[in-house]
């Protein structure tokens, strides 16, 4: 007996779409509206845009609260604030945080100054330099690390002096004695605060909450074999593009951060040798870029390669000639 196939031609598509495979679609399809007209323009990135739902308000209100969290957990663990109070603020502590709080202040003034800059230039910038309530400590860790929250609040830990010191194998204050790439350090967490990463980062994570929310709603009627394909389908596209859009991020802080060097007169030709300390932690082990939310170190000390021409150029204008 022939099966008559035009029927099944004729109804597949309304079938297809009058399914819950209809409901995924239209879910997604307005999601992406929702995600285009909430694109904004990233700060200090001039020609970038990026999806965020937060005021600077409701950022620097969350980074407060994290800082303070931070902080308390990693007393909670041992580790010191320096200079959390005043009668601790002597000796050492006082002169890597007097340091470290140098260097934020002058990164601060050359992010007012290129803040003005873009503004004068006719692009639209909030004035979030303005906004933030700079703070800044150190946390006595091994862990080679610093962050800049939302809002300005910015630590800086003991463990990673030594990588932008001297590279000896110990924390001293002889690290203190050349802080460019400190300042390398410094600016590219700035970078992020600036941009209103953190607000990106939290303004996608919940827009794929939506999305995992309505592809799971939509197969209802699927078999669980069916369903776990779906998601892990979903999954691995989220993820791909949550991991593109991190280091996306983190090559727009780069940058950001060397615009601030600059300008607070550091010498920029410290930052490729330091992404290259940074790649030999843990003996260079790391996964593939692809797989990553950080590009390679040597992707980051070749982007600053390309970038340094410009960048001595404009130190050399405002500071005098490098050396």
């Amino acid at each position: 007996m022939r099966r008559d196939d035009s029927r099944i031609r004729a109804n597949g598509l309304g079938d297809l779409l009058g399914g819950r495979f209809g409901i995924i679609l239209l879910a997604l399809v307005g999601l992406f509206i929702y995600w285009q007209s909430n694109q904004k323009e990233v700060p200090f990135a001039p020609g970038s845009k990026q999806l965020n739902t937060m005021s600077v308000e409701q950022e620097i209100k969350l980074g407060a609260e994290s800082y303070l969290q931070i902080l308390q957990g990693e007393q909670q663990q041992g580790n010191t604030v320096l200079c959390a109070d005043q009668a601790s603020c002597i000796g050492e502590a006082r002169e890597v945080t007097e340091t470290v709080r140098e260097i934020g202040a002058r990164l601060e003034k050359a992010a007012l100054e290129l803040e003005n800059d873009y503004r004068t230039a006719g692009y639209n910038m909030p004035g979030v330099v303005e906004k933030f309530e700079w703070t800044y400590y150190v946390v006595d860790s091994a862990t080679p690390n610093a962050f800049c929250l939302p809002g300005g609040y910015v630590a800086v830990y003991t463990g990673i002096l030594d990588i932008t010191g001297n590279n000896d194998g110990r924390v001293t204050l002889a690290d203190l004695e050349d802080v460019d790439k400190l300042a390398v350090v410094m600016g590219h967490e700035i970078g992020h605060a600036l941009a209103h990463h953190g607000a990106a980062r939290m303004s996608t994570q919940q827009l794929l909450q939506i999305g995992q929310m309505a592809v799971a709603v939509g197969m209802g009627d699927m078999s669980a074999g069916q369903q776990q394909m779906v998601m892990q389908a979903f999954g691995v596209a989220a993820q791909g593009g949550f991991l593109a859009f991190s280091r996306d991020h983190e090559t727009q802080a780069d940058k950001i951060g060397l615009d601030l060097l600059v300008r607070a007169c550091y010498d920029p030709r410290e930052a490729p040798e330091l992404w290259e300390r940074m790649g030999a932690i843990g003996s260079g082990q790391r996964p593939p870029e692809w797989m990553s939310t950080h590009p390679a170190s040597e992707t980051r000390a070749e982007n600053f390669r390309k970038w340094m021409p410009d960048a001595i150029a404009e130190y050399e204008a405002r500071c005098g000639e490098l050396r």
